[in-house]
């Protein structure tokens, strides 16, 4: 499946089949909140977070392109993400675009 985040495929035409998207809430866990909290006091990245915000998209990511196979997609494009806490300690994180059938050319 190929994923795009622009509105095109450079040479190709395609059908537009509709929004597919993909969501996961993850929350964090104590071991990362504990050390999060002492990285605060010298500061830099909190790579536990940076490794659990990558583990959602690619989740999300998976989920949006299962949507798409749905439609019998062979690409996305317009690929998005985007995050929202959901409440105290956890995230969700969504994956969106648009699903496209490709013409033969």
């Amino acid at each position: 499946m190929k994923l795009v985040s622009i509105e095109s495929i450079p040479g190709k035409e395609f059908e537009a089949l509709g929004l597919v998207r993909g969501t996961v809430v993850y929350s964090k866990n104590f071991g990362r909140d504990f050390m999060a909290g002492l990285k605060t006091l010298v500061g830099g990245e909190i790579a536990g977070y940076t490794e659990m915000l990558n583990e959602a998209r690619q989740i999300a990511t998976k989920r949006m392109v299962d949507d798409a196979e749905k439609l019998g997609a062979d690409a996305i494009v317009g690929v998005r993400y985007g995050s929202a806490s959901v409440m105290q300690g956890a995230a969700e994180i969504v994956a969106y675009g648009t699903a496209v059938k490709l013409k033969n050319s």
